[in-house]
Formats: C-alpha cells, sequence, structure tokens
C-alpha cells in the first residue's frame, strides 16, 4: 500500500493539500459571506487534483446544509450507483475532505504531514506578498508540504489572505474580463505547479 504523500518509485514525493474556502469569502460588494457548494467544482477539481496527484482536495464549509451536500455527492459516487457507474470518478472524489472552518484545516493538515505546511493562496488581483510558480514548484517538488487555498465567491477575505505565508500570481490573459471560475483555476495552478514539462 502506497503511504500517504508517496508515489510510484519512478515519481516525485508530493506533499500538496488544496481547499477550497467556502467561508469566509467575499461577494461583489466587498461583505464578507458564505458562498453554496457547487457540485462542478467538487467534481472537477477533485479529478484535476487527481490528474496532477495531490493528496487531498479539503472543502472548507461551517454550514450544515452545504456539508450535508458534499456528503450526499460523496456518497453516491463513493458508495451509491455511481460508484459502479463511474469508477474513475469515484477514485477522483476519493481525495475529498470536508472542514468545518480554517482552523480545523490548518490541524488537519499540519497533523498529517507532521509539520506546519507552506500556505499558498491564490486571488484574482495582484499582492505585493507574491511567491512565483517556478518557486512554488520548486518547493514542491524538494517535498515540502504545501497546502494552496482557492477562493469562491470574489474570493477569500482580506483576513485570510493576511495570515498565508504567500500568494501565488494571479492567473491573467490579454482581455480585460478576469473572472474565472474556481475550477478552471485551479487546473491551471495545478499544470503550472505540477504539470510535466
Amino acid at each position: 500500500m502506497i503511504q500517504k504523500g508517496a508515489q510510484c518509485s519512478d515519481q516525485p514525493v508530493l506533499r500538496l493539500d488544496l481547499a477550497l474556502i467556502h467561508y469566509p469569502v467575499c461577494n461583489k460588494n466587498g461583505e464578507t459571506i458564505g458562498s453554496a457548494v457547487t457540485n462542478l467544482d467538487l467534481h472537477d477539481i477533485a479529478r484535476a487534483g487527481r490528474t496532477f496527484g495531490i493528496d487531498t482536495l479539503y472543502i472548507v464549509t461551517p454550514f450544515a446544509d452545504q456539508q450535508s451536500l458534499v456528503r450526499d455527492i460523496l456518497e453516491h459516487w463513493q458508495t451509491g450507483h455511481g460508484a459502479t457507474y463511474n469508477p474513475k470518478r469515484k477514485d477522483a472524489l476519493s481525495l475529498v475532505r470536508i472542514c468545518h472552518d480554517l482552523a480545523e484545516l490548518y490541524e488537519l493538515v499540519q497533523a498529517k504531514w507532521q509539520r506546519r505546511p507552506t500556505v499558498l493562496a491564490t486571488s484574482a488581483k495582484q499582492n505585493a506578498n507574491q511567491l512565483d510558480y517556478a518557486q512554488a514548484r520548486r518547493r514542491i517538488f524538494a517535498g515540502e508540504p504545501h497546502l494552496i487555498l482557492f477562493g469562491t465567491g470574489w474570493g477569500m477575505t482580506p483576513e485570510v489572505l493576511a495570515d498565508v505565508d504567500a500568494l501565488l500570481p494571479p492567473i491573467t490573459g490579454y482581455g480585460e474580463y478576469n473572472h474565472l471560475s474556481v475550477r478552471s483555476a485551479a487546473a491551471i495552478v495545478l499544470d503550472r505547479v505540477l504539470g510535466r514539462p
């Protein structure tokens, strides 16, 4: 059996987790809110995470109804009809864990790796405290534990961003529009930090 954080002998040891933050996040007016869990986000980020070799995808929400929704989705694909209908989806969704809040998230990840991970966040805005993708990639491939936070809604609150070790640069194109879905952003970030050259 392969241990947590281990890979097959011809692959690097990766200690990378992702967290999809539903609270506290901002709405379009900059107010702190809790956002709803989206079925597509769970499926698509889990599939991307499984493709690139992350360890765990944490869904962070304090709301009982949203936690119940996540459990229902996982149950369908882990033990219900979906498990036999689409085993690959079952495999990808096996990465998903629910967390009540950021404090629980940080505690679980630190306990798993037996050390505090480097916590990185994503944002659509430029920030002073940035770590470029090449640096993040080198550290991750060196085996250092990392946790990357992805915000839903209009992004994580300033308090959350102020408490991380660094932010990854925003994903930008050549148009003025800059509001990627979080599942698209997660796939791009994973390709940048873990994708094969």
